[in-house]
């Protein structure tokens, strides 16, 4: 296959001398007349097209009616669930369903290395690396999946795997914290610090009392139409859930979004603080305060 372009203005004469020069078609002279003959030669589209010299004339003039890009970009927003993924299926311009897109992410591919450490019935929430991906628009299903984590695969670089294992985290364990830390966080400058305190209550046996794994065990909420209930009421606080840190002590179960390479480092290389806690500060700015003590953290409390 052959990239070609069309610019604007082109006339079919013009793009007739490309094709030939390209070598997509033998004989111009014929090419145009069958455009002229079919009434094809006015409705050329300006676009970039994939062609190849082994595609008749015929064909090649039917492609060039139709300046629908093969490939689309899709991209993963650090900090989405998969059904925040799913939904955004439908006007990418990808051939895959939400449903489908569901299904398969119960599938755990071979050959990964977070593949052995998945429970048998869990989806692949967490791994799914968020990014920009240039895609061809018939992509299936499972070679989208296999894309996306190639690319997971490549960005937890060994010196990411190295930081994580020194904090004695498996790769689960830490892309649980790191969803936690994508969901905590507004600015990316803070997320290491953030990391601290979860672990600084882990090594405590406090629980990590964290508003988006709550989030995560209420699921949609069709009233505000969002994955993120937010604010949440003290009867959300109580959802008997083993993804409620505010219930259960330690991580919970299973990544609770899909981070990004920042949450991720962090995690493996987080600030050294004696923070055990942090709340949204007051005044808008996206930015946390920390606090030493449940006291000092209750004084920070927006008045």
């Amino acid at each position: 296959m052959q990239s070609f372009n069309i610019q604007p203005g082109e006339s079919a004469t013009v793009i007739t001398d490309k094709l030939r020069k390209k070598g997509l078609i033998s004989n111009a002279d014929a090419f145009l007349t069958y455009l002229s003959y079919a009434g094809l030669d006015v409705s050329i589209q300006v676009g970039e097209y994939d062609l190849s010299p082994a595609m008749s004339p015929m064909q090649i003039a039917q492609i060039l009616q139709d300046a629908t890009p093969n490939h689309v970009t899709f991209v993963i927003i650090p900090g989405w669930r998969i059904e925040e993924i799913a939904r955004a299926l439908p006007t990418s311009g990808l051939e895959i369903t939400p449903e489908d897109f569901l299904a398969a992410s119960k599938i755990h591919p071979p050959g990964y290395s977070f593949t052995s450490e998945l429970p048998a019935k869990s989806s692949l929430e967490g791994f799914l690396f968020p990014d920009r991906y240039v895609l061809p628009r018939k992509i299936s299903v499972d070679d989208f999946y296999l894309t996306i984590l190639d690319k997971f695969e490549e960005q937890v670089n060994p010196e990411i795997r190295q930081g994580f294992k020194r904090h004695k985290l498996t790769l689960l364990e830490t892309i649980i914290m790191a969803s936690m830390v994508q969901r905590e966080a507004i600015l990316e400058e803070e997320m290491p610090m953030i990391a601290s305190v979860f672990y600084n209550r882990l090594a405590s046996n406090m629980k990590l009392d964290s508003d988006p794994t709550v989030q995560y065990a209420l699921g949609y909420n069709s009233k505000k139409k969002t994955w993120w209930t937010n604010p949440l009421s003290l009867e959300d606080l109580q959802i008997n859930s083993p993804y409620n840190t505010y219930l259960y002590k330690g991580l919970p179960p299973g990544p609770i979004a899909n981070p990004g390479i920042s949450a991720i480092r962090a995690v493996a290389f987080p600030a050294e603080s004696s923070y055990y806690y942090f709340r949204a500060a007051c005044d808008g700015s996206g930015s946390h305060l920390f606090a030493k003590t449940f006291e000092e953290h209750l004084n920070n409390a927006c008045q």
